[in-house]
Formats: structure tokens, sequence, C-alpha cells
């Protein structure tokens, strides 16, 4: 059976937390995670924006543990798909692409607005929220997503942080819904 694939712009990426719940989830093969090298770059560029002190050689460090971690997440030569794709901001076409190149099933994004839902039907591509598609693992699976919650409170130092802070940085992140519905379950 093939596993579900889905496209993480990078929206979704800047955000530490919910980033690293993305990435958990994807290491306990729930999905299988596709980014393109631009999309790494969009996402780098905007978390040196937001937190100037952050060493940029820490950022390249999460770049290539990501890569490393999943080899054939990074998506590229899909330029030529990318010029005949139309959509209300241009500068997503890439993302479309890659996700068209990599055939996978969706794409999680924060930005639901720059991808029309009939464009994206027309191109077999699903387009979903970060709380949509946490609500979607842990309908799913969620004894797993829930392992996965704790385990990134237990892995965390400096600060130690708990489950409670794990939830909060997730909710603070754009998935209120998801941490709602995890909070209910205790």
């Amino acid at each position: 059976m093939a596993i579900f694939a889905a496209v993480l712009d990078a929206c979704v990426m800047v955000p530490v937390a919910l980033c690293d719940t993305l990435l958990r989830l994807a290491e306990e093969r729930l999905y299988r995670p596709i980014w393109s090298e631009r999309i790494l770059a969009e996402a780098t560029d905007a978390i040196g924006a937001i937190h100037p002190d952050i060493d940029s050689s820490a950022l390249q460090r999460r770049v290539a543990y990501m890569n490393d971690t999943f080899p054939g997440a990074c998506i590229g030569d899909f330029a030529e798909i990318e010029a005949g794709l139309q959509l209300p901001d241009p500068d997503d076409r890439h993302v479309v692409a890659a996700a068209l190149r990599a055939r996978a099933d969706a794409v999680v994004t924060a930005n639901l607005r720059d991808f029309p839902i009939d464009a994206m039907l027309r191109l077999d591509l699903e387009v979903i929220s970060p709380d949509d598609f946490l609500m979607s693992q842990l309908d799913m699976r969620s004894a797993v997503v829930i392992e996965v919650l704790e385990a990134q409170a237990a892995a965390t130092r400096n600060p130690k942080r708990s489950l409670d802070d794990v939830l909060t940085a997730l909710a603070k992140a754009g998935v209120p819904g998801f941490v709602d519905e995890v909070r209910s379950r205790f």
C-alpha cells in the first residue's frame, strides 16, 4: 500500500514546534514528507528574519538533518511543470510543481487562499491546513500521535518542556483545533 505523501510548505516549517511534530509523525511513517530546495530556502529565510540571532549554520544543520533523515523527500526537476501552472500568487507555483513531480496527495499549508480548491481538484491535489492535517493524523492513529507528542516533550531541553508546553507552542503555531482535541483526550 502506498503511503500518503504531503508537501510541507515553508510556512509550516517555520514554527519549530509544528515542524518538529510534522517530522516526528513522518518518522513514524504516518505520511511521507516532501519539500524542495526552494521550499527549504524560504523556510530558513523566514526563520532567519524572525530570529536574527540564530546562527545560519544552525539552520543549515537543520536542513541537512531533514534531508538525511528523509532521503528522497527533497524534490527537484520541476521547472517545466511550474511554468505551466496558474495560481493567484505565482510565487506558490513551485510548491504545486513539487507536489505534482513527487506525485503527492496533498500540500500542507497555512496559506490556503493561495491554492484555490478548484485548481487543485483539477490537478488531483488536496490542499490542507496544518490543523486539519494533524487532526486527520490524530483521527487515524491517535495512540501514535499522542506518543509522538510525549516524545517531543521529553526530547526538549534548554529549557525542558512538558507536554502541555509543547501543546501551547503548537496552538501558537496555528493548530489550535488539534491541540484542543489532544487535550480533550487526557
